[in-house]
């Protein structure tokens, strides 16, 4: 007699195969931006992780260059030439922190953001085609996916940081 496999274990096959693509969507995703930052930071003549730390004082900031450093994973020796550069660059500047006028933050200067934004444009621009497809309640279903997986890279990062 041939077993045929329950619907309960079709469905669950089914949602491992879709867990798995979109991990791998994912993986992908990820490659792309990466690779598309690459380009960018090229352009800008800034180097990978230059371009990461613009990226988080212009999120997160004002930052001290100690929690730029732990948020961006890196030494804080490799933090200050990272600074110099983009300081150099004209895309942050080191402050005095107004709570603490012995310690420094660093703020990001908003003079070439028009320049790192045509950069980003085309994606951008594709981004916004893409969305137009889905209706609110599907961007909005979009929106928290991406947020709780964002959440647990995070929650993911900072666990194999502290090891």
């Amino acid at each position: 007699m041939v077993s045929v496999p329950s619907e309960n274990a079709q469905a669950n096959r089914r949602r491992r195969r879709l867990n798995t693509a979109i991990k791998e969507s994912l993986r992908e995703l990820s490659i792309q931006l990466s690779l598309l930052s690459h380009q960018v930071g090229a352009r800008l003549e800034l180097k990978d992780a230059d371009l990461d730390c613009l990226e988080l004082v212009a999120r997160y900031g004002p930052l001290s260059p100690s929690a730029l450093a732990r948020r961006a994973g890196l030494h804080p020796a490799t933090m200050t030439g990272i600074l110099d550069r983009l300081e150099r660059g004209g895309w942050v500047a080191r402050e005095r922190d107004p709570d603490d006028r012995r310690a420094v933050v660093v703020r990001a200067l908003r003079d070439r953001n028009a320049e790192l934004i045509g950069l980003f444009s085309g994606m951008n621009a594709s981004m916004d085609e893409i969305c137009a497809g889905y209706d609110e309640a599907e961007l909005e279903l979009l929106a928290g996916f991406l947020s709780r997986t964002t959440s647990a890279g995070r929650t993911a990062t900072d666990e194999l940081s502290e090891d």
